[in-house]
């Protein structure tokens, strides 16, 4: 079973596009930094991309939940900001 779940804050803006003659109508791509220090990228699609491009800024903290696509790259399944008393990092 392939399930990846992780913490992490993004560093840079949101990256959306949509997609034509696709099952997909969107894509949404963010790199996050993990508390180790580890920068991996976030992959989402439809509905999940449309939520990062409208909801996440650089430094917002998130959980994503997805499986791993590839090396240090996750396509989530699902992503929620956190907000207050959450914190990590600098």
């Amino acid at each position: 079973m392939n399930v990846c779940v992780v913490i992490g804050k993004i560093l840079e803006k949101v990256e959306y596009k949509f997609i034509l003659n696709s099952e997909n109508s969107s894509l949404a791509k963010v790199k996050i930094e993990l508390e180790n220090n580890s920068v991996i990228n976030v992959i989402a699609y439809n509905q999940t991309a449309d939520y990062c491009y409208r909801n996440l800024n650089i430094n917002d903290l998130v959980f994503v939940h997805g499986r791993v696509h590839t090396g240090l790259e996750i396509l989530a399944e699902k992503i929620i900001k956190l907000e207050g008393g959450v914190k990590y990092g600098k």
